[in-house]
C-alpha cells in the first residue's frame, strides 16, 4: 500500500475526480429529466445528488487516514479510512432502499415521461462518465488498496446498474412498455441494497477491531517459526487496527541467550511480521523455552 505524501496526493486525487464526475452526471440528467419530465433521470441525477456527498467525504476526511502518528492519535489515522467507508455503504444501502420505494411507487402509479432521444443522450452520457470514473479509481486504488477508494468505485458501479435501469424504463416509454422503468428499477435497487450492506459489515469488522482469521493467523505463526531461534510461540493475538492487522505474541528462545542477541531476534522477528502483506504492526516479546510456563493455544 503506498503511503506518505505520494499516496495521499493519488488518494486524493481519485476522490476529486470522483467528485467531479458526480456533479457533471447531476447536471446532465437533472437538466434533461426536468426538461421532459422523467421520474427515472431525476431519481438517477438525485441518487447521485448523496453520491456526491459521499466522494465528498472521502475527499475531505478520508485523506486524514494517511496523516503520521501524532499525540491525539499515537498508533496513527488509519482508522478513518473504513469510517469514510462505512458512510459511503450507509449511503448506498439507503439510497437503495429509497430507489425501491420509487420503484414501487412507479408500478403503482405509472407517470411515464415525454418520449425523447435526449433522454437516452443523457442517460449515455452518465454511464460513459460513471464508467470512467470507476476505471480511474480502480487504478490508483490497485496501488493503495483503499477500503474507501473501494466504496467509491463500487458506487460508480451501482449509478452505472441504476442508469442501465433507466435506460430500460426510458426504451420501455418508447415502445409504450411504460412498466419496464419501475421493474428494472426494483431489481437495481436490491442488488444496490445488498452492496451497501456488504460495504458497512466489511468496514465494522475493521472499525471494531476484529480477530484475524485462522489462516492468517497460521501465516504468522510459521513466519515466527521458520526462525532459527524460535522454539515455541504462544498467546498470539492478532486484530484489525483499521485495515491492517496488528500482531502481539510471546516467542519462546533459548533462556541463556545474549541480552544483545535477543534484541537482535526480537527485531528480526518484528521485521518479518511487519514484511507480510496485511500486517501493519507487530509487538513481539521474548520468553526463556523450558521453564514450563508457557501452555500453547490448540489452534497454534
Amino acid at each position: 500500500m503506498a503511503r506518505g505524501g505520494d499516496g495521499r496526493r493519488q488518494f486524493t486525487k481519485a476522490a476529486g475526480v470522483n467528485v467531479a464526475g458526480n456533479a457533471g452526471k447531476i447536471l446532465v440528467e437533472g437538466a434533461a429529466g426536468l426538461a421532459f419530465g422523467s421520474v427515472a433521470l431525476i431519481a438517477d441525477a438525485a441518487h447521485s445528488v448523496a453520491d456526491l456527498a459521499a466522494s465528498l467525504v472521502v475527499f475531505v476526511w478520508g485523506r486524514r487516514s494517511f496523516d503520521e502518528p501524532d499525540d491525539t492519535h499515537p498508533h496513527g489515522h488509519d482508522r478513518i479510512e473504513p469510517l469514510t467507508a462505512l458512510f459511503v455503504g450507509a449511503v448506498i444501502a439507503l439510497l437503495g432502499l429509497l430507489l425501491l420505494r420509487e420503484s414501487v411507487q412507479g408500478l403503482l402509479v405509472p407517470d411515464p415521461p415525454e418520449p425523447s432521444l435526449l433522454l437516452l443522450a443523457a442517460l449515455g452520457f452518465a454511464m460513459v462518465d460513471m464508467y470512467l470514473v470507476y476505471r480511474y479509481t480502480e487504478f490508483v486504488n490497485a496501488d493503495l488498496d483503499s477500503t474507501a477508494l473501494t466504496a467509491l468505485a463500487t458506487d460508480c458501479l451501482n449509478d452505472i446498474y441504476t442508469s442501465i435501469a433507466a435506460v430500460v424504463g426510458i426504451v420501455g416509454v418508447l415502445l409504450e412498455q411504460p412498466l419496464l422503468d419501475p421493474l428494472a428499477g426494483g431489481l437495481v435497487s436490491l442488488l444496490v441494497v445488498y452492496q451497501g450492506v456488504e460495504i458497512g459489515r466489511e468496514n465494522v469488522d475493521y472499525l471494531t477491531g476484529a480477530a484475524a482469521s485462522p489462516d492468517q493467523r497460521e501465516a504468522i505463526t510459521r513466519t515466527l517459526q521458520d526462525h532459527p531461534e524460535v522454539e515455541g510461540v504462544h498467546d498470539l493475538a492478532v486484530f484489525y487496527d483499521g485495515t491492517v492487522l496488528e500482531v502481539e505474541v510471546h516467542v519462546e528462545v533459548d533462556g541463556d541467550m545474549p541480552f544483545r542477541r535477543a534484541h537482535d531476534v526480537e527485531s528480526e522477528l518484528v521485521d518479518r511480521l511487519r514484511a507480510l502483506e496485511e500486517v501493519g504492526d507487530a509487538h513481539v516479546h521474548l520468553d526463556p523455552s523450558g521453564i514450563g510456563e508457557w501452555k500453547a493455544r490448540s489452534e497454534e
